[in-house]
């Protein structure tokens, strides 16, 4: 049998290793590591460098397990929707075992390394976190009910609380402050995305707010959540996690995302809701980097 001709060898490694990044969902993984990298930073207290990075390492990779096995239930939804269809599941680019096995290894591991080199509280929560993801929502919630991101946010929320008890073994408001500003901010996130698809999710058979009550309900909600975020991201300033100035940007920026939901509201096209989706992307992580700045200058001061 002749050869594979060596450049030929090394495309299809290079395309391997890529689809094992791609399962993992790293555009997801990286805002979730920055998150729990904050609780992690301003939580009180102090943890060895060393097992500070171990903890981060932990979060990212329970969160690319919670990602892989995503795309191994998902992957025949992920087959009828144009963002999705390419995928290395659906595209036949990997065998859905390879990706099940991938994941629960990882997230095993991840969860293993944390109790024995952080917490056993920090790992405890790391494997709900899991768990809530793939059961929860993956299996119960996303096909089942227009809530589904909406109780299955939860799981995105949990990051920060993890890198918080990763210093302090437990969980206090401050935590629970972060939690809720991603918790809240999660509906009209999805909820900016689906508008624009939802002919791709009805396809799916995924009953998204737009797809089961109309993109007038679904821009409603959205509004609300934006004015829920006031009181939520304004709670580390009033718990003292954060400074004034922390709490006047943090204003400005719910300014503009409540003037974002307005303008979603008032547009019958699509155009609107496309900008608030990538907008909500620079909106958390704007407060985020601002509560890290600010406990920095905090601690340098």
């Amino acid at each position: 049998m002749s050869e594979l001709p060596s450049t030929t060898l090394h495309s299809y490694a290079g395309t391997a290793v890529g689809d094992y990044v791609q399962i993992l969902k790293p555009r997801v993984m990286s805002l979730v590591v920055f998150t729990g990298v904050v609780g992690l930073v301003v939580a009180p207290g102090h943890l060895n460098p060393v097992l500070a990075a171990v903890a981060i390492l932990c979060i990212a990779v329970g969160a690319g397990a919670s990602g892989a096995i995503n795309m191994w239930y998902d992957r025949d939804i992920d087959r009828v929707m144009r963002r999705t269809a390419m995928r290395p599941l659906p595209a036949g680019r990997m065998l859905p075992g390879e990706a099940l096995g991938f994941g629960v290894v990882l997230a095993v591991g991840a969860v293993a390394v944390m109790g024995v080199a952080v917490n056993l509280v920090a790992a405890e929560l790391l494997a709900l976190t899991i768990a809530f993801y793939v059961f929860v929502y993956t299996m119960w919630l996303k096909r089942r009910t227009p809530q589904n991101i909406v109780i299955g946010g939860a799981a995105g929320a949990l990051p920060p609380i993890i890198g918080w008890a990763a210093v302090t073994g437990d969980v206090g408001w401050g935590a629970v402050a972060l939690f809720a500003i991603i918790f809240f901010w999660t509906p009209p996130h999805f909820w900016a995305l689906s508008l624009y698809r939802a002919g791709e999710y009805e396809a799916a058979g995924i009953p998204m707010l737009p797809v089961v009550a109309g993109p007038r309900e679904t821009k409603r909600q959205m509004l609300i959540y934006t004015l829920v975020l006031w009181p939520a991201t304004l709670a580390p300033w009033a718990l003292g996690l954060a400074g004034p100035l922390y709490g006047a940007c943090a204003g400005v920026l719910n300014g503009l995302f409540t003037a974002a939901a307005i303008r979603v509201w008032r547009d019958d096209g699509d155009r609107s809701a496309r900008h608030m989706f990538a907008f909500s992307l620079l909106y958390l992580s704007l407060i985020f980097t601002l509560l890290l700045v600010d406990h920095l200058e905090v601690v340098a001061s």
